[in-house]
C-alpha cells in the first residue's frame, strides 16, 4: 500500500505482479476487486502451468489420445494458442513444452525443483496434433506431447484481472513486463510505457503512450538456460519450425486490445523476424515495434510514441 492509493504486489506465475488503481483506497469495492484480480492469476497458473503434475494442463498431457473435458480457462487458453499458431504459420506453437524442458526451462519458480514430464513425447509434434471440440469443450492430444501455455496464460490472467478493475476505469497491471493500462495515469494523461533497450541495461529504446491497451515485449535478453549473454543462442524463445532460438530479432513489442493477444503475437513476431513479424501484426490489426540485434527498427504505422 502506498499512502491512500491502492497498490499491491504479489509473486505469482514466476514473476511479480503489481496492480495499481488510481483511486482512493477508501473507495468502496477497490480492495475486493483487487482480491478478485489477483485470484485470476493464481487460478490460471494452477490450471495452465506445466510445472506441476497436479495442474489441469499436465493431467491433459497424461491423457493423450482421448478427449479430455476442459475447464473454461484451459479451453480458452488452448483455443487461443491454436488460433495464433494457425495465423502465424506455426511460428507460434504451444506444443513446444518438451523441447523447452529439454533446453533447461523446467524449474518450478516457487520450489526451485526441476520438473520432468513423465511421458515420452512423440517426435515432430505440432499444433495440428491438438483437436478441440467446441460443443463438448474437450481437448484431444492426438499424439504424446507437452503443451506450453506460457505465452498465453499470463496474458489471459492480465485480461481477466483487467475485467475486474474496469469499473474503476484508471488502473495499471504489470505482470513481469506484460502490461495492461486502463484509462489515465494519476496525472490524468495516457500511461507512458518505456520499452527496454535490448542491448543496454537500464536504458530505454523508446517510450509509448497508451490507454485501455496492453503492451507486451519478447526479448532475447530474457530468461536463459544458463548465465549466457545476449550473443549466445540459448534464450527462451524457440522457433517451433526449426527447434532453434531465432537470431534475427532482439526484441518485439506489441500493443493490442488485450494482453493475451499482445503476448502471443510478440512471441510470434519475434520468431518470424522483422519484416514478416510486422506483416503479421498489421494483418492482425495491432501495433508494434521490432528491433534487430543491430538495433534496426521496424514498426507499424499506428504506433503511438510518447512525446
Amino acid at each position: 500500500m502506498s499512502g491512500d492509493v491502492p497498490i499491491r504486489t504479489e509473486a505469482v506465475m514466476g514473476t511479480l505482479v503489481t496492480i495499481h488503481v488510481v483511486r482512493s483506497a477508501t473507495e468502496a469495492g477497490v480492495h475486493a476487486a483487487m482480491d478478485r484480480a489477483f485470484g485470476w492469476f493464481h487460478e490460471i497458473e494452477e490450471r495452465c502451468t506445466r510445472f506441476s503434475e497436479r495442474s489441469e494442463l499436465m493431467q491433459l498431457t497424461a491423457q493423450a489420445g482421448a478427449p479430455a473435458r476442459a475447464s473454461a480457462i484451459l479451453y480458452e487458453a488452448v483455443r487461443f494458442a491454436l488460433m495464433v499458431a494457425e495465423e502465424s504459420g506455426g511460428a507460434f506453437d504451444p506444443t513446444v513444452g518438451h523441447r523447452m524442458e529439454a533446453r533447461g526451462f523446467n524449474r518450478e519458480h516457487r520450489s526451485g525443483e526441476i520438473v520432468r514430464t513423465a511421458i515420452t513425447p512423440d517426435d515432430d509434434v505440432s499444433y495440428r496434433d491438438v483437436q478441440l471440440d467446441p460443443d463438448r469443450k474437450t481437448i484431444t492430444l492426438r499424439r504424446r506431447l507437452t503443451l506450453d501455455l506460457g505465452a498465453v496464460a499470463k496474458g489471459l490472467a492480465v485480461d481477466m484481472a483487467a475485467r475486474e478493475l474496469e469499473p474503476f476505469r484508471d488502473f495499471a497491471i504489470d505482470a513481469g513486463g506484460d502490461l495492461y493500462l486502463g484509462g489515465s495515469n494519476p496525472q490524468g494523461a495516457p500511461w507512458a510505457v518505456g520499452i527496454r533497450h535490448p542491448r543496454r541495461d537500464h536504458e530505454l529504446i523508446d517510450s509509448l503512450r497508451v490507454s485501455n491497451q496492453a503492451v507486451c515485449t519478447s526479448g532475447d535478453y530474457e530468461r536463459r538456460t544458463s548465465g549466457g549473454d545476449v550473443d549466445s543462442a540459448g534464450h527462451h524463445i524457440l522457433d517451433p519450425r526449426t527447434g532453434a532460438s531465432p537470431q534475427a530479432v532482439a526484441s518485439a513489442t506489441v500493443v493490442a486490445s488485450g494482453a493475451m493477444l499482445a503476448d502471443a503475437l510478440a512471441t510470434a513476431a519475434f520468431v518470424l523476424g522483422p519484416e514478416d513479424g510486422i506483416r503479421l501484426l498489421t494483418r492482425m490489426g495491432v501495433d508494434g515495434l521490432i528491433v534487430t540485434p543491430e538495433l534496426e527498427r521496424y514498426e507499424t504505422r499506428g504506433l503511438c510514441h510518447a512525446a
